[in-house]
């Protein structure tokens, strides 16, 4: 099956190859295309989008790093499989990873206010169970679907500005990282099925399987922050890189 040359619109917002990225993922993220179904040629997108063949071929590279499209020097450009890759050992914005698929961003809170904490996360933060802890619970979107869901829990001991931020508008994960310098964190990748509460956020069926990444971040010897992650599990993997002796 081939695509038609109308599914394929620029938003006008910033260099062209990030929006002809953006252009030709958005269809594919959106289901519009199976995987396997065949792209134009970059002759094709360089008439569609009126470029150069660099242009188009710089655009069409960065979505086959990111696995939304496959690359054959004599076939053509194919789609991919449609999951999304995380890099495990890297802090990122959520927006930025969002974003790098070629999706829209945007950002709710769902929940903001201080709590005691339970016996896990005052193991995490270093504290006392009992100690008054800020959570906050958001839900990040990718074109308007749920993309992640963010458990956070910040120490407002390491912490104290966090209190006086509503977070209406700035994600928590963008504000600790332009506000909190870090300097260790620890990882821990798990696999759970949704409960009602969790798939209702996350538009799955309830018992889908999903991936959850528990992050703490300390500053020195002082916890910043404990973090659960969601993601649903049929849309996205989880990815290290390693170097020898790194």
């Amino acid at each position: 099956m081939s695509t038609p040359a109308s599914e394929f619109v620029l938003d006008g917002q910033g260099p062209l190859y990030r929006q002809i990225k953006r252009a030709i993922a958005k269809p594919i993220l959106s289901g519009t295309y199976d995987p396997g179904t065949r792209l134009p040629s970059e002759d094709g997108f360089t008439r569609i989008f009126d470029t150069s063949r660099m242009t188009v071929n710089r655009a069409l590279q960065m979505l086959a790093d990111e696995g939304l499209v496959t690359r054959h020097r004599r076939n053509g450009t194919f789609v991919a499989a449609q999951i999304t890759e995380h890099a495990v050992m890297e802090l990122r914005d959520i927006a930025d990873e969002v974003e790098d698929t070629g999706a829209s961003y945007t950002y709710q809170l769902l929940q903001r206010r201080r709590i005691k904490a339970d016996k896990d996360v005052a193991g995490h933060l270093g504290i006392r169970p009992g100690s008054t802890v800020l959570y906050l619970q958001c839900r990040h979107l990718a074109d308007g679907a749920a993309f992640v869901i963010e458990d956070r829990y910040i120490n407002s001991k390491t912490v104290p500005d966090a209190d006086n931020e509503a977070f209406t508008q700035t994600p928590p994960s963008r504000w600790l990282l332009e506000n909190v310098p870090w300097t260790r964190a620890e990882h821990a990748i798990t696999a759970l099925n949704a409960s009602d509460d969790m798939a209702h956020l996350l538009n799955v069926p309830t018992h889908e399987a999903c991936l959850r990444v528990e992050r703490t971040t300390w500053l020195a010897e002082r916890p910043v922050t404990y973090v659960h992650l969601t993601y649903p599990g049929t849309r996205h993997r989880l990815v290290g890189r390693f170097t020898p002796g790194g």
